[in-house]
C-alpha cells in the first residue's frame, strides 16, 4: 500500500465517502477500563465539520459508559471492497430535539417508539485521528494481486492507506 496523508478538507471528504459508503461501525466504548463495550451501530449522518452522528437510547451500556469516559473508537469494514477506516473520537449525548427528528427515520422504529421516545438521544462523535486503508481495485483483484506478490516475493501495489488530518 502505498501512504497518502490527507488535508484537512481531503480528510472531512474522505471520511464522508468512506462512513457513508459503509455505513456500519462497531462502535467501542469503555476505552479506559477494559473489557471495551463493543455494539454495531449505524452512522445517521456525517456533518459538514466532520462530526458522526448516531441514535441511541439513553440507558443504553454505550451512553452510560461514554457519560464515564467520553473517548470512543469506530471501526468501519468494507472487506468486499477492501476499504477500511478506524476513527479515535470525542463523544457527547445530544437530547435536542431538531437533532433527533433530524436524525430518525422509519427504520428507527426497530427500536424505538418514534422521535419522541424518551429514550432516544444521538451521539455525536468528533473525530481526533483517523486512519484509512482501500484498494484500488476490488477484493478480487487485490487477492490475485497478494498472490502474486507472494511468488514473486515483489510486494504489490495494494491500494492507498494514510491519516486522516481532523
Amino acid at each position: 500500500m502505498s501512504e497518502k496523508n490527507l488535508n484537512l478538507n481531503e480528510s472531512r471528504k474522505k471520511l464522508k465517502e468512506l462512513v457513508e459508503s459503509i455505513d456500519f461501525a462497531m462502535f467501542t466504548s469503555n476505552l479506559s477500563k477494559p473489557p471495551f463495550h463493543t455494539v454495531p451501530m449505524s452512522t445517521k449522518k456525517v456533518d459538514i465539520n466532520g462530526n458522526l452522528w448516531f441514535l441511541s437510547g439513553r440507558t443504553s451500556q454505550h451512553n452510560i459508559n461514554i457519560q464515564i469516559d467520553e473517548k470512543v473508537l469506530l471501526n468501519y469494514a468494507n472487506s468486499g471492497d477492501f476499504e477500511f477506516l478506524t476513527v479515535y473520537a470525542t463523544a457527547k449525548i445530544v437530547n435536542d430535539k431538531a437533532i433527533l427528528e433530524d436524525l430518525y427515520g422509519k427504520a428507527d422504529d426497530a427500536w424505538f417508539d418514534g422521535v419522541e421516545d424518551p429514550n432516544l438521544t444521538a451521539i455525536c462523535v468528533a473525530p481526533e485521528d483517523a486512519h484509512y486503508w482501500e484498494a484500488k481495485s476490488g477484493k478480487l483483484v487485490s487477492l490475485l494481486k497478494m498472490g502474486v506478490g507472494a511468488i514473486t516475493g515483489k510486494q504489490p501495489d495494494m491500494g492507498k492507506e494514510g491519516d486522516l488530518a481532523l
